[in-house]
């Protein structure tokens, strides 16, 4: 655990040192950001994503988010002007989770040795609309996104749940995104359709991201296994690209995600001017 300091006070972050790491060379770091309700252990668990760090060499963190729920045992993410999914949208009093990410990358780069212009975003559930928001309000410090059965563009709009609200999700630099999802998920569905929190689709959020990175036409979909299809948009910003991934018969779980292609995936972009 590591100590991360913020304007409302000090808050823990688990941090995973690969067996590569010598305090020396700095290495990428990944964000692996848990569901709700869960915690950062849980999720580092889960994931497999130490396994995944030891095999590439990169540094994880996976810290718990900034509100409390089930009298402490876990967490949810502060989407601002998303209800979480107790039904409550998060106040100003609550923890701000974006400035506690900038925080936690600040230290972990001065105290383990992370290379700030290789800086990753991963999540399942609500860790994965967490990750999509970091893409969003963290664009100079995040190189790249991977959602897991999560991904968002902003919030949806107040007078029709189906669209984006274009202006909430403006990131000032092309945010690489590569999102995972499950065919059969029934929490998240593909389609939408579950209020504020899920209102549009896995589709829409994939298009609003190409238009975020000024994309060209998405490319022919192709299936990578009988059960797994990929949409992808190349031709976009600053070498960015938007590839979907869906396991068509899995849910709402981290099995649709394939660690090793999301490391491929990262280790493809950074961010140059980060480390200045």
């Amino acid at each position: 655990m590591i100590p991360v300091a913020t304007d409302k006070g000090t808050r823990q972050a688990l941090v995973y040192l690969p067996t590569q790491y010598d305090g020396q060379m700095r290495l990428p770091l990944v964000l692996n950001l848990h569901g709700s309700g869960s915690r950062g252990a849980e999720q580092l668990k889960s994931s497999g994503m130490a396994a995944t760090a030891d095999k590439h060499g990169f540094i994880v963190a996976a810290p718990d988010a900034g509100i409390p729920v089930n009298d402490g045992k876990g967490f949810v993410w502060n989407i601002p002007g998303v209800p979480t999914v107790t039904g409550d949208v998060p106040g100003p009093g609550d923890a701000d989770d974006v400035a506690f990410t900038a925080a936690l990358i600040n230290t972990l780069a001065e105290r383990a040795c992370v290379d700030k212009s290789r800086v990753y975003s991963t999540g399942l559930s609500g860790g994965g609309r967490m990750s999509s928001w970091l893409g969003c309000a963290l664009s100079a410090r995040i190189a790249a996104i991977a959602p897991v059965v999560g991904l968002r563009a902003g919030r949806a709009r107040v007078d029709d749940l189906t669209r984006v609200d274009e202006g909430n999700c403006a990131p000032a630099n092309a945010m690489p995104v590569m999102a995972f999802s499950g065919g059969a998920d029934r929490t998240n569905p593909n389609a939408g359709g579950e209020g504020a929190r899920w209102g549009y689709s896995l589709d829409t959020a994939v298009a609003r991201w190409a238009t975020i990175n000024r994309c060209g036409p998405a490319l022919p979909r192709y299936h990578r296994a009988a059960d797994i299809t990929v949409d992808a948009h190349a031709g976009c910003d600053a070498q960015s690209e938007v590839v979907s991934v869906i396991d068509t018969d899995s849910g709402h779980n981290w099995t649709v995600a394939d660690n090793d292609a999301m490391w491929a995936f990262f280790s493809r972009h950074r961010r140059p001017t980060a480390n200045r």
